[in-house]
């Protein structure tokens, strides 16, 4: 009898403990399921995604079957074609992949099958770190300690493409060649992002290597080329965190610690969700009074601007238009860029937080929405909401030759170029004074 291993956030043959679980006894066949959620992610992401599927259906000699629909179905249909009594999965802890694996297990349950976790998207699963108490942690620094101390396993075997199995075509099979190309008209001259596993290693091989060296200094520069660009890999788990922590591990320096760091704030944030599932809309702790927020076409208007990278603010402005070309934004420039939008602008921080689901390729719900909260001092252990970036000291501190603005503003220093949408300086003491204003009606 065959196992079914249901491809989730897992998508490689390296540290697979799922897919390898479910080959251990016997040959597996292997699902992805194209839900209608990713029909909704920008022509980029999913044609990144069906690049990613299209690179690992061809490491497994076809095994891997991708098919649209519900996961309950998909699921339950694939382990009847395989004649799997087990399913095995990656756990998921967003709010979203908790309902959906269970209605996948009470869909197999019903069919008389099981559905069988096997690891998770995580070094260390979201609920494992606490307190003495068992209560969560609520600051970073303390989580990242408690979360070194309680380790993590050693990365998983490889899985073996040889010992899966295909399932029969189906009339739900996506067409990955076709989704591939569909992404191609919103990357005009430049370079799709890396899909294939084994150039994925490499790189991190070589980063871990070479300019690990210079990450801990250099990390903020968005005119150096300075950070691992694992993002994208990570939130498509074409590489588990152990990995990556295995390799850092060798390196005894603390530009190794810092990026180690990263990976435990990715961890935190997971962490903060699955305790707070509310937190992916609704601030965790008040800022500002809900009448002191922008709104109508004034909010739109500005939103938009911001969004076209048209502010007048270089930096603000490079970002947005990177984003757009590439879905992709070197994170001190998300910093800035979402600190313009929340606090100089007024607009709420879910309506950025939107707009990065929309177009980011490395989009990751919990990271995108408590990185959001961080920014606008609504989170976990979050950046003080009068923490105001300026972006132009912030330019000139990490693009001091304005390289970055430079390269996606051809029109800067024209008259092309848009005035500062805002006074920063006098938007700063309106939203402190509104600040302050706030906290004295909750005291």
């Amino acid at each position: 009898m065959t196992a079914l291993w249901w491809a989730r956030r897992d998508l490689r043959l390296a540290d697979n403990p799922a897919a390898t679980q479910a080959q251990s006894e016997s040959s597996a066949a292997a699902v992805f399921v194209w839900t209608p959620e990713i029909s909704r992610w920008s022509g980029r992401r999913s044609a990144h995604l069906a690049r990613v599927l299209w690179s690992l259906r061809d490491a497994t000699d076809g095994a891997l079957a991708v098919r649209r629909g519900t996961a309950d179905a998909v699921v339950t249909h694939a382990a009847r074609d395989a004649d799997a009594s087990v399913v095995f999965a990656a756990r998921e802890y967003s709010p979203a992949g908790i309902a959906e694996q269970d209605a996948v297990a009470a869909a197999l349950e019903a069919d008389g099958r099981e559905l069988t976790f096997v690891g998770s998207p995580y070094a260390v699963a979201p609920g494992r770190v606490t307190k003495a108490d068992g209560d969560p942690y609520k600051v970073f620094t303390p989580f990242r300690d408690a979360w070194r101390e309680h380790g993590w396993r050693a990365p998983a075997s490889a899985l073996d493409p040889a010992r899966l199995s295909g399932l029969p075509r189906h009339e739900d099979d996506v067409d990955l060649d076709q989704r591939a190309a569909h992404g191609d008209t919103e990357d005009p001259l430049l370079e799709p992002h890396e899909f294939r596993e084994d150039r994925v290693l490499a790189a991190l091989e070589d980063f871990v290597a070479g300019d690990l060296e210079r990450y801990a200094s250099e990390r903020d520069r968005p005119d150096l080329d300075s950070t691992s660009h694992l993002s994208t890999a990570l939130a498509f788990g074409q590489v588990h965190p152990r990995t990556v922590l295995a390799l850092t591990a060798k390196r005894r320096m603390d530009a190794a610690r810092v990026f180690e760091s990263e990976i435990a704030w990715r961890e935190f944030h997971a962490d903060v969700l699955f305790h707070h599932p509310t937190a992916r809309r609704e601030s965790l702790t008040p800022v500002l009074r809900e009448r002191d927020w922008l709104t109508g076409r004034d909010a739109d208007e500005a939103f938009m601007a911001w969004r076209d990278g048209r502010t007048g603010f270089p930096l603000v402005d490079a970002g947005m238009r990177q984003l757009a070309q590439t879905g992709w934004m070197h994170n001190r420039v998300r910093m800035v860029v979402a600190s313009f939008l929340v606090k100089d602008l007024r607009v709420e921080w879910q309506r950025g937080a939107d707009h990065f689901r929309r177009t980011l390729v490395d989009y990751d719900h919990a990271q995108n929405q408590l990185n959001w909260q961080w920014v606008a001092g609504t989170g976990r252990d979050a950046s003080p909401f009068f923490r105001i970036f300026n972006p132009d000291t912030q330019a000139s501190k990490f693009d001091p030759q304005r390289r970055y603005v430079e390269r996606w503003i051809p029109e800067l220093d024209t008259p092309e170029y848009p005035a500062p949408l805002v006074d920063h300086k006098e938007e700063r003491r309106v939203t402190l004074d509104l600040y302050q204003a706030a906290k004295s009606a909750r005291s």
